[in-house]
């Protein structure tokens, strides 16, 4: 392979790696298990099979999302706030995971989700200066950490008090 054609591919293959990552990371948090059966939760809330697809859905329109802002940055810089932005993102979305599923946290998953929704909305904003279609990818997670934050919102207010012991 070329220089010029790894350079074109290494971005590619990086935020793949990292969506990948991120995404076993947050499945290892997720444990569908008798505390979580057990709680109740919304009519409204979708089938637990369709979480995965739509995950996957999201991440891979977030990599591709980071490749684009990436590649249209014009500056080191800017270079530095797509991995950046991705890397704080990526965080919260794990912790989200651990927070609700592993420690049955649900009432500090909530308040975390605030911050994982900035997020997201803040590479929206960052990104339309130069990667608008970087910024119209990240919609969709925007939107899903939304339904999410209502989602959580109710299970909390349907199962509360958490952490009692």
């Amino acid at each position: 392979m070329s220089a010029t054609r790894s350079s074109l591919w290494l971005p590619v293959l990086g935020a793949a790696a990292v969506a990948i990552l991120v995404a076993s990371l947050g499945a290892t948090m997720t444990e569908l298990g008798p505390w979580y059966q057990a709680l109740n939760k919304p009519s409204w809330q979708p089938p637990d099979w369709l979480f995965g697809p739509a995950w996957t859905i999201i991440f891979a329109l977030a990599a591709a999302a980071g490749v684009i802002a990436w590649r249209n940055a014009q500056t080191d810089a800017q270079r530095d706030w797509v991995i950046g932005l991705f890397a704080i993102n990526g965080t919260l979305n794990v912790l989200w995971s651990a927070l609700f599923f592993r420690l049955h946290r649900p009432d500090l998953a909530l308040i975390e989700v605030a911050f994982l929704w900035l997020s997201v909305l803040v590479p929206i904003l960052v990104f339309w200066r130069y990667a608008k279609t970087a910024s119209w990818l990240l919609v969709p997670y925007l939107a899903w950490v939304t339904f999410a934050a209502f989602l959580n919102w109710k299970i909390v207010q349907l199962n509360g008090p958490f952490g009692g012991g």
